[in-house]
């Protein structure tokens, strides 16, 4: 069995919604090959899927089940990120990522009741959702001045200041997992 740290839950809210805000804009970027009509059948597969999920709350609702379904989230997206750098960017690559990337949104809606209910206290939950828009504030700011910066320097195709971007985003990427697993412990 297992059981939330607050402390380190709260640091990895943060660094997850820093990496949040980092990289939203690049989504844009990252999706652009692709047609509209993905995004519509991509919307029915992840309801679809968020109906399953929500099928299954009697039997995971609870810290160990939250900590492997986390873990498998910001695993898919490191995976992803990595296949991003080490590929071309395609028609393919697009959609790859877009599938990786709507296979973590599966878990969206069961993610935030686990953690309410895990959380418990107003105090808790304060924190979290404190942690949560600070990491987001900063993320978008600094993708911000990073875009700014990178085009001062010449580089100012969206697809090239993305895929540098990627190198912030695996790093803050291992540093979530890490705190993911600091996470929680054995009772």
């Amino acid at each position: 069995m297992l059981t939330l740290i607050p402390t380190w839950f709260i640091r990895y809210k943060f660094f997850n919604s820093l990496f949040l805000g980092l990289s939203v804009g690049a989504i844009f970027t990252l999706y652009a090959p692709l047609e509209p009509s993905v995004y519509s059948l991509g919307g029915v597969l992840l309801a679809t899927a968020m109906l399953v999920v929500a099928r299954f709350y009697h039997h995971i609702l609870n810290a160990s089940w939250f900590f492997k379904i986390s873990l498998l989230v910001e695993v898919v997206l490191l995976l992803a990120m990595i296949y991003f750098m080490f590929t071309s960017y395609t028609y393919q690559t697009a959609l790859i990522l877009y599938i990786g990337y709507q296979v973590t949104f599966v878990f969206g809606s069961y993610l935030v009741r686990v953690e309410t209910l895990l959380l418990q206290t107003d105090t808790l939950l304060t924190k979290v959702d404190t942690a949560k828009q600070l990491g987001y504030l900063f993320g978008m700011g600094f993708s911000y001045l990073f875009y700014k910066v990178l085009t001062e320097y010449g580089i100012k195709e969206a697809q090239e200041q993305v895929y540098l971007l990627h190198f912030i985003l695996i790093a803050i990427e291992v540093l979530v997992v890490v705190l993911i697993v600091k996470s929680f412990k054995k009772v």
